[in-house]
């Protein structure tokens, strides 16, 4: 029941201030707006000047006559701003027969088409940044202290570059790192696509490493390229009736060392899991705040029915705030890093390289991330809208029928060609487009019910 509460004010945050861009915009310039409707189908009540406060659909000969009914409708997966002389999500076309009149969208120059088109997607990216800005001033970021690399796996591109177990990180092209994060960004970031020239401490000696860009991974969703000391694999699932799951492990299990032998990767755990076949192993685990001994005997197959995925960091942080305006800068680069990141995985969805349902998730997967980030706490939750809102308003500028990007190209098309596209064509990409988000939806959903 949490996860329903919170999708409904998660969605309700999101789709109210996305539409309130498109109807401040269009007020401001001077359209009529017919409907400010949260949600979609059946109107469950609203109101408007003409009729007051009413439940159910409004008559059939209602019209807005700049009267905007503001309604609530049946399902809460979206919203809509009907704006007079405009095709839209309604495919009302009532005034096609009619004279474009001065209130009308099709009666406005370009340019306020563009600025009502764009006004919710800018809303949305706004709120993002108004979200990031505040959460680095109130509570700042934190970071990783530690800069050595803990492992580094055979045959691979850390490998292959001359890394070893023990280096700390000192530079790289010339800047200094401090945190791993710093070390991150200077790889994957400022010196995207360049030669890097690494100065690490080993051994107590300082020594250079220069590192070809064919030997670092295009980016960090293909592996990580260095393996931070306080780096840990984390037991994504258990499998039922397995050695492990006899032995007590658990999902969200941190895996600390093996034998007493610490470690730091999956490829790692993989190695001495499957060499030690039918052997007792004794696995410590950070379960929570509590340290967890078990023994586990992988079967002859070498494997003991875990799933790993992915790492938790559990070495020591450092939390550092900033001022006002260093605050804005910061949330600025948060709003850019995260649409970079947006886009990419994008980009490895389209190319094949990524799995649809990792990257893209539907209203089961957000109700259950709202839930749970309740739950951490309201700057937290708070910071999920944030990252929601943004991603929303990265989607809806994409060239797509229906939504508010496949608007803008109609009205681009127009611009150039100084006339407007036949209403018939209008409604038949409306029509389409509309199919394929239904489908898109469906198929979005039927991989968050497949991955519960």
């Amino acid at each position: 029941m949490s996860e329903v509460i919170y999708f409904i004010i998660t969605i309700a945050i999101l789709v109210f201030v996305h539409e309130f861009g498109h109807f401040a915009a269009a007020k401001l310039s001077k359209m009529r707006v017919d409907a400010f409707a949260i949600g979609f189908g059946y109107r469950l009540f609203g109101y408007n000047k003409k009729t007051g406060f009413s439940f159910g659909e409004l008559p059939k000969d209602f019209e807005g006559e700049g009267n905007t009914d503001y309604r609530l409708c049946l399902l809460p997966l979206g919203g809509y701003v009907k704006i007079a002389g405009m095709v839209d999500e309604s495919l009302d076309t009532k005034f096609a027969v009619t004279e474009p009149q001065p209130y009308e969208f099709r009666a406005k120059s370009t340019g306020k088409k563009i600025f009502v088109i764009t006004a919710g997607v800018l809303m949305n990216l706004f709120l993002a940044l108004a979200i990031f800005w505040g959460n680095n001033f109130i509570t700042g970021k934190q970071f990783s202290l530690s800069t050595t690399v803990s492992y580094v796996e055979p045959g691979s591109k850390a490998d292959s570059a001359g890394f070893l177990a023990n280096d700390k990180i000192i530079e790289v092209n010339g800047t200094k790192i401090k945190y791993w994060e710093d070390l991150r960004n200077a790889i994957f970031v400022t010196n995207m696509g360049m030669d890097l020239r690494f100065k690490i401490l080993r051994n107590g000696e300082e020594t250079i490493l220069n590192v070809p860009r064919s030997k670092v991974p295009s980016d960090e969703s293909k592996g990580l390229f260095l393996i931070n000391e306080g780096i840990k694999p984390l037991v994504q699932d258990v499998l039922g009736n397995s050695r492990a799951d006899s032995a007590g492990l658990k999902a969200n299990d941190i895996l600390l060392s093996i034998n007493g032998q610490p470690i730091y990767s999956t490829f790692e755990t993989i190695e001495i899991i499957s060499s030690n076949k039918e052997l007792p192993l004794n696995l410590s685990l950070m379960r929570g705040e509590d340290t967890v001994n078990i023994t586990v005997t992988p079967g002859i197959d070498g494997k003991i029915g875990i799933m790993l995925g992915g790492y938790v960091y559990i070495g020591k942080t450092e939390r550092v705030t900033y001022g006002l305006f260093a605050s804005f800068s910061h949330g600025v680069n948060d709003v850019v890093n995260m649409s970079g990141l947006t886009f990419l995985m994008l980009k490895r969805v389209i190319t094949g390289d990524m799995e649809f349902g990792k990257a893209f998730g539907g209203p089961i997967k957000i109700a259950q991330f709202a839930a749970k980030s309740a739950d951490t706490g309201l700057s937290t939750f708070i910071m999920f809208v944030g990252v929601l809102s943004l991603s929303l308003a990265l989607l809806n500028i994409l060239p797509f029928p229906v939504l508010d990007g496949g608007h803008l190209v109609m009205i681009i098309v127009e611009a150039i060609i100084k006339k407007e596209i036949p209403l018939k064509v209008k409604i038949a990409i409306q029509n389409t487009g509309f199919f394929l988000l239904l489908l898109l939806m469906a198929f979005i959903l039927y991989h968050d019910i497949i991955g519960l």
